[in-house]
C-alpha cells in the first residue's frame, strides 16, 4: 500500500494495552488471610502499578502479588511493606 506520494503508507502496529486484573469477589476476600500472620488482606497497588493483597498485621505487613486475578498467597513471593531499613 502506497501514500499519495508514491511512498509506502506506514501501517498501523497494534500496542498492547494492558487490562487490569479482575478484582477479587467480596466473598472470597472476605474468607482470604494472611498465610504468615493470619491477618485479613485488602486491596493495594504494588510499586510497579501491579495488583496486591496486603495484609493488614500493624506487626508485620506483607503484600502478596495477584496474578491474571489469582491471589498467590505463598510466603516466598510475599513482599514486606511499611518497613524502612532499620526497621523503623
Amino acid at each position: 500500500m502506497t501514500g499519495p506520494t508514491g511512498v509506502p503508507a506506514a501501517v498501523p502496529v497494534p500496542v498492547p494495552v494492558p487490562v487490569p486484573a479482575p478484582a477479587l469477589e467480596p466473598w472470597l476476600r472476605e474468607i482470604l488471610r494472611c498465610p504468615v500472620t493470619g491477618a485479613t488482606l485488602v486491596d493495594g497497588v504494588g510499586p510497579d502499578g501491579s495488583p496486591e493483597l496486603v495484609s493488614t498485621d500493624p506487626d508485620d505487613p506483607l503484600a502478596y502479588p495477584v496474578r491474571d486475578g489469582i491471589p498467590v498467597l505463598l510466603a516466598d513471593d510475599a513482599r514486606p511493606v511499611g518497613r524502612t531499613a532499620g526497621g523503623a
